[in-house]
């Protein structure tokens, strides 16, 4: 990462700026623009999240900002309603409300006298989200926006479920935000007020958990905020980013399908992080990338952006599995539009001799059972890799005894693929609810085995994620189930592999009862997405190399705790992921904010006792400054039965050495064919 302190403006940055709403509310803003400005307006790009512009994203934000207002933009970071030093309540994600503070926040920023009027958004995942979503209500103001690591579809493709099936990584994101939402406003920009904020976020944010774990299927709830319900609201350029080891890729490829004003769509190999820091490398120049879009949109000039293809993506090399990885072997490659005339959906046809074949003939089509242990699923990694140690897949083989695997023969030529797998799948099962979790996968001629790509599918799913119903046993059905998208390259000598089990935990939540399922090889096939070799690739314009602003200096106080192990209990036939994640303790020196952020989550099975699944996740945040002190500390944990999902949930917060509140919560959410 190239640092750079000199930019074509000198820049001018307000610490706090209060942005009222019609309401009367304030919502919190830091502002970076242009020396100048006021005399001289300047296009406005607005970041809009809810995490905490004064110490969460602090660091982050210093070493990005300024380097666009460095440039002639002047830059808006901007704390939703309920967050940071923003007033107000937050007591979930994308409701109307924050939307409205959106296209209200946009407008008021085009009347200011350092704005010539025109708006662009820019941000990562919640920010992704909300960019899109208020793109779709159409502010006047709003001329393009950037959206990364978001989707088009919260219910198919965000944290919540995948499949219909309930990702972990719900509980996971849900206790996050119920330890943040316990932060304060920072008395220095709210004075005395700042009391009685807090104690209102801290009674009245609510169990997040609850919330989404009472909307399981793709009700009105879901559709809210999805703007995959009608894309023509959307009129504004957009470009969308995102990462192969990242959970929402996927809506890359949707937004360049069916969206129809201008567009561009980039996916790197990269886990959940704006892409100028992103990991596993390489990572480009993505603040440059953005200016030549806000450039082409918000100044009127020409960049050639849109004379480049529509989509570019990093082709990936095959590569040894590991928890982590620095960088990905790979190459850029580029498609003019999505779906692309360079991809070949291509069957593959499986045998009950454990073959994948390119034709039928010749391939036996026994019926296969499969009843896989709950343990199939500890070596997945996690569903929202953010490139920590331990959270992307390690070697399969592990898994692949509790699993129905179908593999090539070794390749004589390398394949390389692009887009979607799917497996048109048929099977019977002996229970009313099931599961199917599909993997394809790269084995090198050692053994080794690396997941590409994988899906998982509630069964009951199979004709509406609105109307799930009951399945029959012993009936036959078909189903298809789609994978996340990837862009791979399987060597020469690799063989390509599908593996099929009924269960994936930690990555989503098992089914109600243990599952024998039957897989009709001969009716079943899988779908791959081949792509043919251009050779004007080698041609693309290289990205610049990744730069920034100089960004904060910051105090290491204590370090975090970093972990992810698998513990395995023989003796009594337990295996536990524990993972520990946060920041540690960190002073940020120009705000005096001591900030310390550290997360434990615990996730555990005993062998085919679905009872005993369980997840519990630990937040410990505070914020100090002198004799004011700010700490929390929340505990969640989930378990089931065949009924019903179970949350325990504890949050205690203290002013000083004094116990400020404390809540608990037990609750019962009937599940639904889940």
């Amino acid at each position: 990462m190239k640092i750079v302190h000199n930019f074509p403006h000198k820049v001018h940055e307000i610490e706090h700026v209060d942005v009222p709403m019609p309401d009367g509310c304030k919502l919190a803003a830091r502002i970076w623009r242009p020396e100048g400005a006021e005399s001289a307006p300047v296009p406005a790009i607005l970041e809009y999240i809810p995490y905490r512009k004064n110490d969460l994203t602090a660091i982050r934000d210093a070493t990005m900002h300024p380097y666009v207002a460095g440039h002639g933009y002047a830059v808006v970071r901007l704390d939703l309603r309920g967050t940071g030093d923003s007033e107000g309540l937050m007591t979930d994600e994308y409701l109307p409300q924050e939307l409205q503070d959106g296209y209200d926040a946009v407008q008021w920023i085009a009347d200011q006298p350092w704005c010539d009027g025109s708006v662009g958004m820019i941000g990562i995942s919640w920010g992704g989200f909300n960019g899109l979503q208020v793109a779709a209500l159409q502010p006047p103001a709003l001329k393009a926006i950037i959206t990364c690591c978001s989707t088009d579809d919260r219910y198919a493709e965000d944290v919540h479920y995948m499949g219909g099936g309930l990702l972990i990584d719900n509980l996971s994101w849900a206790s996050i935000m119920f330890g943040r939402n316990t932060l304060p406003p920072d008395p220095r920009y709210r004075g005395e007020a700042w009391r009685e904020m807090w104690h209102d976020r801290l009674k009245n944010s609510g169990l997040w958990l609850k919330n989404w774990l009472q909307h399981q299927t793709r009700d009105d709830f879901w559709k809210y905020g999805s703007v995959c319900e009608d894309y023509s609201k959307i009129k504004v350029p957009v470009y969308a980013v995102g990462g192969w080891a990242d959970g929402y890729c996927g809506s890359v490829f949707r937004l360049m399908q069916n969206l129809t004003g201008p567009r561009k769509g980039l996916v790197g190999p990269w886990a959940h992080t704006y892409p100028h820091i992103g990991k596993p490398g390489p990572a480009i120049g993505f603040v440059q990338e953005s200016l030549r879009w806000w450039d082409q949109w918000l100044k009127g000039r020409d960049t050639g952006i849109m004379a480049e293809p529509m989509l570019r993506l990093y082709m990936q090399d095959s590569v040894s599995p590991k928890a982590a990885y620095a960088s990905r072997d790979g190459r850029w490659v580029a498609e003019p539009s999505w779906p692309s005339p360079n991809v070949i959906r291509t069957a593959f046809a499986l045998g009950s001799d454990g073959r994948l074949a390119r034709h039928r003939e010749g391939l036996p089509a026994e019926p296969r059972n499969i009843h896989s242990p709950l343990t199939v699923g500890i070596a997945a990694g996690k569903w929202c890799s953010y490139a920590f140690p331990g959270d992307q897949p390690v070697d399969q083989r592990a898994e692949e005894g509790g699993s129905l695997c179908f593999r090539t023969e070794p390749l004589a030529k390398a394949l390389e693929i692009v887009g979607d797998v799917n497996l048109d799948l048929t099977f019977e099962v002996d229970r009313p609810v099931a599961m199917a979790a599909v993997r394809l996968m790269d084995v090198a001629p050692d053994g080794a085995t690396t997941r590409v790509c994988y899906g998982v599918f509630n069964l009951t799913h199979r004709t509406s994620h609105e109307t799930p119903e009951a399945l029959t046993p012993g009936k036959r059905y078909t189903v298809r189930v789609p994978f996340k998208p990837v862009a791979q390259r399987f060597q020469a000598g690799h063989r390509i592999c599908l593996a099929i089990s009924t269960s994936y935990f930690p990555i989503v939540w098992p089914a109600p009862e243990l599952v024998t399922m039957t897989v009709y090889p001969g009716e079943t096939s899988l779908e791959i997405p081949i792509r043919t070799h251009r050779p004007d690739d080698v041609h693309l314009p290289a990205f610049e190399p990744a730069e920034s602003a100089p960004g904060l200096e910051i105090e290491n106080i204590e370090p975090p705790e970093h972990y992810w192990r698998v513990v395995q209990d023989h003796g009594i036939g337990r295996t536990t992921l524990e993972i520990a994640d946060g920041a540690g303790t960190f002073r940020i020196v120009r705000n005096d904010l001591t900030v310390k952020k550290q997360g434990y989550e615990r996730y555990s099975v005993d062998d085919d006792d679905l009872a005993s699944v369980t997840g519990e996740v630990i937040w410990e945040l505070a914020i100090q400054r002198g004799d004011w002190l700010v700490r929390s500390v929340t505990e969640t944990k989930l378990t089931a039965d065949p009924q019903s999902y179970r949350i325990e949930a504890r949050l205690r917060a203290w002013e000083g050495e004094a116990l400020a509140h404390e809540q608990s919560w037990d609750e019962r959410i009937p599940r639904r064919l889940a």
